[in-house]
């Protein structure tokens, strides 16, 4: 079958705006570390800006995975394979979800500072940064226990994650 320029760009275009499956849990951790740090930095410094740059990872990563994050590009390419720590490959589609919610708290932090609040904006990053040590720290992913929860009550069908029916069975430091 032969390809068409039009196929080659959407063949582009489709792995562009596809997330990893598995997803390496050492970057996920990491760039979760990058995050507790920005917004630590943005809630103590007053840098109001940067709750949009907060924001604009957080989309990108649920679009693309790290291929449009700069923190994403960061942990992946340069210091993930620096470090002397076998990869451990987790399920996919609960680390989109956990990047999901953090596109719902980060947004709505910058809407509340784009309208003037501040103080509440702080509070909706604050938030973030501790489910950003518990997922960089203790390797808590709360969105990725949410999307378990949703499984077995039948909100997200199993068909979304075959993997995830035993997800917690098989991730490092299972419960």
């Amino acid at each position: 079958m032969t390809t068409t320029k039009g196929d080659s760009t959407q063949s582009k275009v489709d792995r562009l705006f596809s997330f990893p499956n598995p997803v390496n849990e050492v970057s996920a951790r990491l760039v979760a570390g990058g995050v507790l740090v920005m917004a630590v930095l943005t809630i103590t410094l007053n840098l109001k800006w940067a709750t949009a740059v907060i924001a604009y990872g957080f989309v990108a990563r649920v679009l693309s995975g790290p291929s449009l994050s700069p923190l994403g590009q960061i942990v992946t390419r340069v210091i993930t394979p620096r470090l002397p720590i076998a990869e451990r490959p987790v399920a996919g589609p609960p680390k989109r979800f956990a990047q999901g919610i953090g596109v719902a708290f980060s947004v709505t932090a910058l809407i509340l500072t784009v309208l003037g609040y501040w103080g509440a904006a702080q509070i909706v990053l604050a938030l973030l940064v501790v489910a950003a040590f518990l997922e960089s720290a203790l390797g808590l992913c709360l969105g990725c226990k949410a999307f378990a929860l949703l499984m077995k009550i039948g909100v997200v069908p199993a068909e979304v994650c075959q993997r995830c029916n035993d997800i917690w069975s098989t991730a490092p430091g299972a419960a």
